[in-house]
């Protein structure tokens, strides 16, 4: 009988020891905005809604694009609710980490950004490139050709466009213009010539409009990789984010939303 009862409570003290040490491993483990986000029931996601085909601010102040359609997939997969927060790119680092969990919207990589967050895996590759009037192809054939003295050339102010156009035009007119989605209407109604923006942009641009095309978008002016915004130092929430990414991928769920919005 003593046997058998000292089993028990050698059984008994091993089971509880078990629970206390699963339990400081618990509250060892670092915070992180994963959890955070868990527990809120949402997923807050900046966006600046100015850049078809990745975001765009409809008028019903509602959002679509390809990163609406992925940010709701990865709040699904949380088993929370996806909260989009618009944004403009001249206010984007500052309003994600005062507002937001993850920023999305085709984002590009930079070290810039990268002092102040930390990146996702990237989701694509995607320099820059040209888009004119199709009436000035033979005009405008590459960037040289663009970057002569009479060349009216537009950007939308704050983001990696604008620092491409500041840094590489020698020659042409720069003008700022500051609403994105209005900004290739100038090129058609021939208020400006050329812009250069992300390659995936001047492919859409032009299917929305025919007037429009892109100068050599299979040959970007330079490399860049698009990721997710994420909060600087926190591993677990980007190991998360990696691995929706990874698997929606792999099972072509990715697939399926870039070809919806891309081809």
């Amino acid at each position: 009988m003593k046997s058998i009862i000292r089993t028990a409570l050698l059984a008994g003290l091993a089971v509880l020891s078990f629970s206390l040490s699963a339990a400081q491993a618990d509250e060892a483990l670092p915070a992180s905005r994963l959890d955070q986000v868990i527990k809120a029931g949402k997923l807050r996601i900046c966006m600046t809604g100015d850049y078809k085909p990745f975001t765009y601010y409809r008028p019903d102040q509602t959002f679509e694009g390809m990163d609406v359609e992925l940010g709701q997939s990865l709040a699904k997969s949380l088993g929370v609710e996806a909260q989009f927060v618009k944004t403009t790119w001249s206010n984007l680092m500052n309003d994600f980490v005062a507002q937001c969990d993850i920023a999305m919207g085709g984002i590009s990589i930079t070290l810039d950004r990268a002092r102040k967050a930390a990146f996702s895996e990237p989701v694509m590759v995607d320099g820059k490139a040209p888009i004119i009037r199709c009436a000035d192809k033979d005009k405008f054939r590459n960037f040289d050709m663009i970057d002569q003295p009479g060349t009216r050339a537009i950007v939308n102010p704050g983001g990696t466009n604008e620092r491409f156009a500041k840094a590489r035009y020698k020659n042409a007119t720069l003008t700022l213009h500051p609403d994105n989605v209005t900004i290739f209407q100038q090129i058609v109604d021939g208020k400006a010539d050329v812009m250069v923006t992300d390659a995936s942009e001047t492919r859409w641009q032009s299917k929305l409009h025919p007037e429009l095309c892109p100068v050599q978008p299979d040959q970007p002016l330079q490399f860049a990789e698009k990721a997710y915004l994420l909060p600087r130092g926190d591993v677990a929430f980007k190991a998360y984010v990696d691995t929706w990414l990874h698997l929606a991928k792999a099972t072509g769920e990715y697939q399926r939303i870039f070809d919806k919005w891309l081809k």
